[in-house]
């Protein structure tokens, strides 16, 4: 039996990451914007808040059930900002570059450099489900000032991870996604739906 699900995104790549372990659960994942569901404002402080909204108001619109996430980085000195506002915390327009330079400026007085990514998976089964799924995942490492690695996105090339000696953006695709708060997130949910 194939159960849709929409996602509540049109980010591809996160389309095919989820699609490829939902898939084999009988899940037939399509994007939002396939649906003709438009993207919603994000206007809570917290992830879960934020990913709820975004399933539900999916849901609505498909009458499908629904999968949406979001995700960010929290700084432990910074009393976890950027969190909910990672994509935009040096503002419009979003910009990788500018939102680095601020979290390393920000973050200089400090010497605490401790952070991690953050994810939060919320899967609901119709627009009003009293009982959502939902699963998260946190992957801790380091803020460094000095930008390292050609890979990854956001914040992956100042995201220093200890253990590894490296950044996330030196880390080869297959071993992010291994390793990533997303991944364990989607895991997680994963054993849930299971």
């Amino acid at each position: 039996m194939t159960i849709p699900l929409v996602l509540a995104s049109d980010n591809a790549g996160k389309l095919k990451e989820f699609d490829q372990l939902l898939s084999p659960l009988g899940y037939q994942l399509q994007a939002q914007g396939q649906l003709g569901v438009p993207a919603i404002d994000e206007p809570f402080f917290t992830f879960v808040e934020n990913a709820l909204r975004k399933a539900r108001h999916a849901a609505k619109i498909t009458g499908a059930a629904a999968l949406a996430d979001d995700s960010g980085i929290c700084v432990n000195a910074l009393r976890g900002a950027p969190g909910v506002l990672s994509a935009r915390y040096a503002g419009e327009p979003k910009s990788d570059a500018a939102n680095n330079r601020k979290l390393i400026a920000d973050l200089a007085p400090h010497a605490d450099k401790s952070a991690y990514y953050y994810c939060v998976l919320v899967l609901v089964r119709h627009e009003h489900d009293p009982q959502p799924v939902i699963a998260d995942g946190r992957w801790h490492g380091e803020i460094t000032a000095q930008a390292r690695g050609e890979g990854g996105f956001g914040y992956d090339p100042h995201f220093w991870l200890p253990e590894m000696g490296k950044t996330v953006a030196e880390l080869e695709p297959a071993q992010k996604n291994q390793l990533s708060h997303r991944g364990q997130a989607l895991r997680a949910l994963i054993a849930k739906l299971q």
